[in-house]
């Protein structure tokens, strides 16, 4: 009784086990019979994905996903979210990936999965030109702004000293209003991906911002992808490493960074 009872709950283990692989395996084919992905994003994290003037979304992310879909034969939707909730925007169903300079962190990597890394990046700190600060240390008592749910708050909160010694850290719904405040002095400095400061908004204006020399660690960017969307996820991989190796990725980056930070 007890062996009949072992294989019973055995088979029903490895039914299950083989229900859950088959689900996943279906993600992909569910994506090509949709003929599109959605991308959720922050429409304001240029130069990776953002708006231009005349309102068109723009960017590193938005044409590397445009040209990804094309290699698998489907059409591309991008949609704005809140990327405070951008992970519940993914489980529940209203996008199917997060393509916008995602950092890979253990956090994230409890609750979805990432490609493998496609660039690196680090955590900066940005100033006023004209600011006397010049090292981590000279932010003691001062105020420093990031964007809520952005890796920047871990890159901050993971140097506890550097924490404490502050006088306040103000969130923000966006970098971009967080490093207006700096620039108009409600801020002494910000936290923010290299990608997004350096390569955006000190371009744009280098007589405004810079950056100090240390920094709050290296990251890497990956589009992430719901647990159960394997067979998806295996595909976006697959193109992403053809997209490398013809050097397609790298000219993306030259057009938008000026030189190939692709991994």
């Amino acid at each position: 009784m007890k062996r009949k009872m072992f294989f019973v709950l055995s088979l029903s283990l490895l039914m299950f086990l083989s229900f859950t692989v088959m689900a996943a395996d279906n993600s992909l084919e569910r994506i090509k019979e949709k003929g599109k992905f959605v991308v959720g994003l922050d429409d304001t994290f240029a130069p990776m994905g953002f708006r231009d003037e005349e309102g068109n979304l723009v960017g590193f992310d938005i044409d590397l996903a445009r040209l990804v879909a094309e290699r698998m034969g489907v059409e591309v939707e991008f949609k704005p979210v809140d990327w405070d909730g951008v992970i519940l925007s993914l489980k529940s169903g209203l996008i199917d990936v997060i393509w916008n300079g995602l950092t890979i962190t253990e956090e994230r990597a409890r609750q979805i999965n990432f490609t493998e890394p496609y660039m690196n990046n680090r955590q900066v700190i940005v100033v006023r030109m004209n600011s006397d600060i010049q090292t981590k240390q000279d932010l003691a008592g001062k105020v420093v702004g990031l964007q809520m749910g952005s890796s920047s708050v871990n890159a901050l909160y993971s140097d506890p000293e550097l924490v404490e010694s502050l006088k306040d850290i103000r969130q923000y719904a966006t970098n971009a209003e967080a490093l207006m405040d700096l620039q108009i002095g409600r801020l002494d400095a910000v936290v923010v991906d290299e990608m997004h400061g350096r390569y955006y908004y000190i371009s744009k204006k280098p007589d405004v911002y810079r950056v100090l020399d240390e920094e709050l660690g290296w990251e890497q960017y990956g589009v992430g992808v719901r647990k159960e969307d394997e067979s998806f996820l295996a595909e976006l991989n697959r193109v992403l490493d053809e997209l490398k190796a013809d050097g397609s990725a790298a000219e993306l980056s030259v057009k938008w960074f000026g030189e190939n930070v692709v991994n």
